[in-house]
């Protein structure tokens, strides 16, 4: 046999996405240089590694046996890369987090000058939903992630970032007199998707304002929510993190609304159990030292809302 660790790394993103497609774009190569390093390397088993039904990709049982190996060579690789790089006195390591899918207004922020000083660190950012990312918490995933709500059943710490504002928006074209508007009664509702925080919170505020009969539209994506919200389609309540240039362009407009904003904060978050690697504690050195700094830089703009 003659594989090569890019074929291993090829088949393993094959197992895990079970698409062609999915694999090219995670791995930025056209999909039939995947077809291609994927034939390559199943060409010196006897015995398959996948099985094609329709356009869809299954592992066989083997297959699965032979990726679960990949991923092992493949860790073992990147461990000699780290320990070449800490022997000679550099930072080195993997951070893995997992984050709301709003919150991705803000981490990179928290992240990037730290990248630039540690330029050995590599980085994994799951975006996601609030369920998801208290999953991969607590099953002990990743290293931190970052919500706007505590999960309740988890022992965490917690570093508390910067306020996360949610308000009642409209389209600057929706004929509503924002001035006016009392009741929302009659007024179309659209909504994140399950497990989303920012759908718990629009929950609880449409809740208190005794509302039964209204319309109601759901959407999985807080760009997707903004868009319809944009083109007219409804109001929804949205964190005001993601709508800055929708409001600078006058896209949106938020509608004053007793009991809103709904504030809690952007906090970044770990299991009070987890053995940090040395890497992910000179990131909480690095988040205590700049936080106010970043803050101020990047989000003072929020202040005027």
């Amino acid at each position: 046999m003659n594989y090569t660790l890019h074929q291993l790394k090829v088949f393993l993103k094959v197992s895990e996405n079970q698409s062609i497609t999915k694999t090219s774009e995670e791995l930025h190569l056209s999909q039939p240089a995947v077809s291609i390093q994927l034939k390559n390397f199943q060409d010196q088993f006897s015995i398959p590694l996948t099985e094609q039904v329709g356009r869809r990709i299954f592992i066989t049982d083997f297959g699965k046996e032979i990726a679960q190996t990949a991923e092992k060579i493949l860790n073992e690789v990147e461990a000699i890369n780290y320990k070449t790089n800490a022997y000679q006195g550099i930072l080195t390591g993997r951070l893995k987090f997992s984050i709301a899918s709003t919150a991705k207004y803000v981490m990179p922020y928290f992240l990037s000058s730290f990248m630039k000083n540690y330029k050995a660190v590599d980085l994994n950012i799951d975006v996601t939903n609030k369920t998801q990312v208290v999953r991969s918490l607590e099953n002990n995933e990743i290293d931190f992630a970052l919500v706007s709500v505590l999960p309740e059943k988890l022992k965490v710490n917690s570093i508390s970032l910067l306020p996360n504002q949610l308000f009642f928006i409209g389209s600057k074209n929706s004929g509503i007199n924002i001035n006016s508007v009392k009741k929302i009664n009659n007024l179309p509702l659209i909504y994140r998707e399950s497990g989303s925080a920012t759908r718990k919170a629009m929950e609880d505020f449409i809740a208190s304002k005794n509302v039964s009969n209204y319309k109601k539209i759901e959407l999985t994506s807080n760009e997707a929510v903004k868009q319809a919200v944009i083109s007219g389609l409804g109001f929804s309540v949205m964190p005001l993190i993601g709508i800055k240039n929708e409001l600078q362009n006058n896209d949106l407009e938020i509608i004053p609304m007793k009991g809103l904003p709904i504030i809690t904060n952007w906090q970044l978050v770990w299991l009070q159990t987890k053995q940090l690697s040395p890497v992910a504690e000179m990131f909480l050195k690095f988040i205590d030292d700049n936080k106010s700094d970043i803050g101020e830089k990047h989000f003072s703009w929020i202040n005027k809302y």
